[in-house]
């Protein structure tokens, strides 16, 4: 199976806002219930205020984040190239935990919410009422088996299902406003009921503030809007670095999603606030994660409302299509690039399987409640589009943009208390993120450790200097390579280094030599291309290279050459001063410390036949 994004899976934005959109406006399943749990009879003002954030706060930001990360990477690539060496790639490690945490409770709460559908039908046998776990497991290994299969059709699939369900779900909103104006009693009822809580409009404006980040699901469809960007069309021979109709294709969708979205809450909130009990949305109430299927059933019948909970019910359990393919983009981008995962997390398959054993764990932990697990996908939303909304102010920052600074941050302001709130309001959101981040950490770390005697070089490559100094070597029969920590570059460094190598290694007066420099520049990451330049210094020969580890490179510039040349080269180290476990901690953080030792191995591994391995001389 080919990764998402490939280009003959590339598609029209409007199809890949469907492939998002299962995610986004799927919650309209079970976000009204959400939000008059969370405000009571003034859910239809806070659901106002999650509108103007969306459409005047979180759209801006991420249709930025669009433009400048446009293959999918959102605002962990943005981060990436700000944050130097260590400190980034463990900001990146902490900001894939709570993706992980957004994209995994997506899949999960969804299937959940789903199966909360099926068991409430009126036509469904009561008994399985008692099973939601089971059916949660059954819809998250059917979500996996299709990723297994394949993910050619999936774009179709998304656009009958969205199509569908909004189609749906324009009835329903249309039923309930009527019956909203033709029970006049029950609007009176409701802003009564509104009054004698809340007293004013300023008070109910304060309130609808403090609940709002109860209801920061309602924002959970942008970061999945950035993670599908690569399925979006690109023009024909457009730069990789700027692909202008795929960033103008996500904007569009971003901004299409959420006037959708934001049109449905608003009508919504309000028609159920008004017709639904408030005993129904609590939790074992009717409305309780279905409060528009509720009303389906109630005034358009049980056919028309089974209609709807199959709907409901395809689309939730669709939902977790559209997490599970911006994981399988984040993930093979990070992880495998820095060596903190195997290779094999590259492939598709591998990690649907890995995701889907995690989402039965969840489901399990959860015992498949969408409300228990409502606080932490809002944490995992909330943090990453604080952290999109920092990272577009960071970006504007750079570029002088002080209006866009002001603006931003004032947005990421208000996303930064949100969360806090959230955190504070429901703080196994954070537990559980906290146990995604901990697992990501230890996992990447070990992975890192045991590939770290892997050649790491992506690629070597020689300039015309390099490479005339390498014939000429081969020309004299053997090739002597000395290595060299580079300093100033003078010719005394390399006459003295050259004489005690002659001395200690009892190398031939006569007999040519090159020097091999290597200059670690970000020793986080991991692989790298190998370019090596040749250097004459009076003439004295040097290959020099900046690289991310020291015999890493080392052996595979080795090894280079001896493909080049035929010849198996000899080379030359001092023995590391300094405690070994010490140098072990510095090759694996800093790419130095004990050189000799690491490059045999290294060329150990690589290389099974003995015959075939380049010559370590180490003297004393």
């Amino acid at each position: 199976m080919r990764k998402p994004g490939d280009a003959e899976h590339e598609h029209s934005w409007w199809k890949v806002m469907c492939l998002t959109g299962v995610d986004y406006f799927s919650t309209l399943g079970y976000q009204p219930g959400i939000a008059a749990l969370a405000a009571g009879v003034l859910s239809p003002m806070a659901t106002l205020v999650l509108v103007a954030l969306t459409l005047f706060g979180a759209l801006p930001v991420y249709r930025r984040v669009a433009k400048e990360s446009p293959h999918g990477g959102g605002s962990l690539a943005m981060f990436s190239h700000v944050l130097p060496r260590w400190t980034g790639k463990f900001f990146i490690l902490v900001l894939l935990g709570f993706a992980a945490t957004d994209f995994v409770i997506t899949m999960t709460l969804s299937a959940a919410d789903g199966a909360a559908h099926i068991v409430e039908n009126p036509y469904v046998p009561k008994a399985l009422g008692q099973h939601s776990v089971l059916i949660t497991l059954v819809l998250l290994a059917l979500l996996a088996a299709i990723f297994l299969k394949g993910f050619a059709e999936a774009i179709g699939v998304a656009v009958t299902l969205v199509g569908s369900y909004l189609a749906l779900n324009l009835v329903v909103a249309v039923v309930g406003l009527y019956q909203v104006f033709k029970a006049g009693d029950l609007v009176v009822d409701w802003s009564h009921a509104l009054t004698a809580e809340h007293g004013n409009i300023a008070a109910m404006i304060g309130v609808s503030l403090l609940v709002f980040p109860k209801l920061a699901l309602g924002l959970s469809g942008f970061e999945t809007g950035v993670a599908v960007m690569p399925q979006i069309k690109s023009a024909p021979g457009e730069p990789e670095d700027n692909p202008v109709t795929r960033i103008a294709g996500a904007r569009k969708l971003l901004t299409t999603a959420a006037i959708i979205m934001s049109s449905f809450l608003v009508v919504t909130s309000f028609m159920t606030a008004v017709l639904i009990p408030e005993k129904e949305f609590k939790p074992g109430g009717a409305a309780n994660g279905r409060a528009l299927a509720y009303l389906a059933h109630q005034y358009l019948g049980d056919v028309f409302g089974t209609v709807y909970d199959i709907s409901t019910i395809a689309i939730l359990w669709f939902a977790g299509a559209s997490a599970m393919a911006g994981l399988l983009n984040l993930v093979p981008r990070y992880l495998p690039r820095y060596g903190m995962a195997p290779e094999w997390a590259r492939a598709v398959r591998p990690l649907v399987l890995v995701f889907a054993l995690i989402a039965f764990g969840i489901t399990w932990y959860f015992d498949a409640n969408v409300d228990a697990q409502g606080g932490a996908y809002a944490t995992g939303v909330l943090v990453l589009i604080t952290s999109a909304a920092v990272a577009v102010t960071l970006s504007a920052a750079r570029k002088g943009e002080r209006h866009k600074v002001v603006g931003f941050g004032a947005v990421s302001a208000v996303f930064v208390y949100t969360t806090i709130a959230n955190i504070f309001e429901r703080p196994e959101g954070v537990q559980l993120a906290s146990l995604f981040i901990l697992a990501i950490i230890v996992v990447s770390f070990l992975s890192r450790a045991r590939r770290s005697f892997e050649l790491r070089a992506l690629e070597v490559s020689f300039d015309a200097a390099a490479a005339a100094m390498i014939d000429q070597a081969a020309a004299e029969g053997m090739i002597r390579i000395v290595t060299h920590d580079v300093d100033q570059r003078q010719p005394q460094e390399y006459r003295e280094k050259a004489a005690e190598q002659r001395l200690e290694s009892h190398i031939p007066d006569d007999a040519p030599i090159m020097f091999l420099e290597v200059v670690v520049g970000d020793a986080s990451d991991f692989s790298t291309d190998l370019r090596v330049t040749g250097i004459e210094v009076e003439g004295y020969r040097i290959l020099s290279v900046e690289a991310t580890a020291i015999p890493n490179s080392i052996a595979a510039i080795l090894l280079a050459i001896r493909d080049r040349t035929g010849l198996e080269p000899h080379v030359y180290f001092e023995w590391t001063e300094g405690n070994p476990l010490v140098n072990l901690l510095k090759f694996l953080f800093v790419g130095e410390g004990e050189v000799a030792p690491v490059t045999r191995e290294i060329i150990r591994r690589a290389v099974p036949n003995p015959a075939d391995r380049p010559h370590v001389h180490v003297d004393s």
